[in-house]
């Protein structure tokens, strides 16, 4: 599909992310000649012939919805258009995280960005309210961030329009389980304070790095909505009291958006709200040891499923370092390389869809379509690796929201270079210093005979189940290291695929390589819709990290595979 043209204007570029609903992909409009996000309505490929014309009517209703809204920090919808008897949506694109990415990536948020965040989500709520919009799935997979830290809320494809008749069976729940207000989880018709109640649950995420209802499995962490008291945050700061107040299960009992964006705003200041004190109960007295600091159990999502284990690719190319020139990678551990890549049988590629019934509060029967995967809880519809749906160009933003005139999170700098390696794929490169060396089964480049390299394995027959139990398998045999420690390693979606990303650091000792010391390296594994593994690897000296890692963002961003 890459390469298509629709509507005779828009050509499809590359796949960046994908959802419950559809696939998000980068486009060019090759009418005003700018980069824009096309979203392909991928569930109308799945579904029952009846469920169909509910589809394309909620696909509709996502483009008036977001239509209806002005704001800078709402995603802006250009255009909507049919194809292959299905709807697109063709919106602005933004460079950069969503919130759940950066809460992945660094753990967790501070208070005062995460106060300044949620000031702009609740900005755009008011705006989308005062249009007759609920969006009804705010969630940290929902705000975007681009690369000038500009905060926009996407993804209005369940959002209620006041005065459009209802496109949702009754007693039908659609968003994420999680960030569900108590009283959508009893069935009750939503509010605007429902979409306050999402916020603090976002906002509790974004300063613990974890939701706060999540149990495991979508049943429990639906009885937890309605019964449950979250545990009390430990890291918000004077976000605390805010987050507190808007998840009053009483919607009646909740500030208004007004209070709301005061408490925000003296947060972001680094002042304690006075107003929330109003909703902060007096007294709390917590007889959970296992939630207390310090216990073993505490802040370890130990209620929670994992993460990872979502569908995903093994790897078995490139390894933690790099032996100098001339070394292979079927040299040994010690020597300073990595394994040499194993031809594997290919293994299924399944995606994991949560459909259920039950019984909460009240005995209501509630039937659940829980759109975001919960194992790999990718809750955006946005790609990873940096890139997210929104604004690519410069200039000053709408409402007063800054955009610097530099290179775009999502965008290759015009000083590096495309190299098209034999092999059949292309990669962007920092500068033509980075020259090709063979490594065995492995393809680097590298500036400088190898003190800093990119490393390229493609294997067409993967074996493991899912990057990463692949990942886990190669960290055994890192033990060999000297001091080799994880920085992270998480499953996640590429390119609209299934991936894993790999952090870790360790110590090169002087006899395995010419480049002794302290050194750092990240890999993204993927599987294409062809069944092809693809490693993409790139190791620098600790002391080099900052820029070496910055330059592993722009070389995903311009990867290309063989065609």
């Amino acid at each position: 599909m890459q390469g298509l043209l629709l509507a005779g204007r828009y050509r499809l570029v590359d796949s960046i992310g994908s959802g419950g609903m559809g696939r998000v992909w980068r486009a060019h409009d090759e009418v005003l000649h700018r980069a824009v996000a096309v979203k392909e309505l991928t569930a109308a490929l799945y579904v029952a012939e009846g469920d169909l014309a509910r589809l394309l009517a909620r696909t509709h209703a996502e483009a008036r919805a977001a239509a209806r809204i002005n704001h800078s920090a709402v995603v802006t919808v250009h255009d909507v258009l049919e194809h292959d008897n299905r709807p697109w949506i063709v919106m602005e694109l933004v460079e950069g995280n969503s919130l759940a990415d950066e809460v992945k990536e660094q753990g967790r948020v501070e208070p005062a960005e995460a106060a300044r965040i949620g000031l702009w989500v609740l900005r755009a709520l008011r705006a989308a309210h005062a249009a007759g919009v609920l969006h009804r799935d705010v969630k940290p997979g929902n705000v975007l961030l681009s690369v000038d830290r500009r905060v926009l809320l996407t993804d209005f494809g369940i959002a209620q329009v006041e005065g459009d008749t209802t496109i949702t069976r009754t007693g039908e729940i659609v968003g994420s389980v999680d960030y569900l207000a108590p009283e959508r989880v009893r069935g009750h018709d939503p509010g605007p304070s429902s979409d306050l109640w999402a916020l603090g649950a976002t906002l509790y995420t974004a300063v613990e790095g974890r939701s706060p209802f999540r149990r495991t499995s979508p049943l429990s962490t639906m009885q937890a909505v309605v019964d449950e008291e979250p545990p009390p945050p430990q890291y918000a700061g004077a976000l605390e009291p805010v987050i507190t107040a808007l998840l009053r299960k009483d919607p009646a009992t909740r500030p208004s958006p007004q209070e709301t964006e005061q408490m925000l705003a003296e947060a972001v200041e680094g002042r304690r709200p006075k107003a929330a004190q109003a909703y902060v109960p007096t007294e709390h007295l917590d007889t959970d040891v296992t939630r207390r600091p310090g216990h073993p159990d505490h802040g370890t999502g130990a209620h929670m499923p994992p993460s990872h284990g979502g569908p995903g690719v093994p790897y078995g190319g490139p390894g933690p370092a790099y032996g100098g020139p001339g070394v292979t990678a079927h040299q040994t551990l010690h020597a300073g390389t990595a394994p040499a890549p194993r031809k594997r049988r290919r293994g299924p590629v399944t995606a994991l869809v949560v459909v259920l019934a039950a019984l909460v509060g009240g005995g209501t029967a509630i039937g659940v379509k829980y759109v975001s995967d919960w194992r790999k809880d990718n809750t955006s519809v946005t790609g990873t690796g940096g890139t997210r749906t929104g604004k690519e160009t410069g200039g000053t933003g709408k409402s007063g929201q800054s955009t610097p005139t530099r290179t775009p999170a999502g965008a290759v700098p015009d000083s590096w270079v495309r190299v098209h390696d034999v092999d059949g794929f292309s990669l962007a490169l920092p500068s033509r210093k980075w020259q090709r060396q063979a490594n065995g089964s492995q393809v680097d480049y590298t500036p400088d005979g190898g003190k800093h390299f990119i490393r390229i394995a493609v294997d067409d027959s993967p074996d493991f189940e899912n990057p990463y139990m692949h990942q886990l398998d190669l960290e055994k045999q890192l033990t060999k290291l000297q001091a080799y420690s994880r920085v992270s390693l998480q499953s996640n979606t590429f390119r609209d695929c299934p991936g894993s990303l790999w952090d870790f650091t360790w110590t090169a000792l002087p006899k395995q390589t010419p480049f002794p010391g302290a050194r750092r390296a990240i890999e993204q594994t993927y599987l294409d819709r062809d069944g092809v593994e693809y490693a993409i690897y790139m190791s620098a000296p600790a002391a080099d990290w900052a820029t070496a890692r910055e330059q592993f963002d722009v070389v995903l961003r311009g990867w290309r595979p063989k065609a």
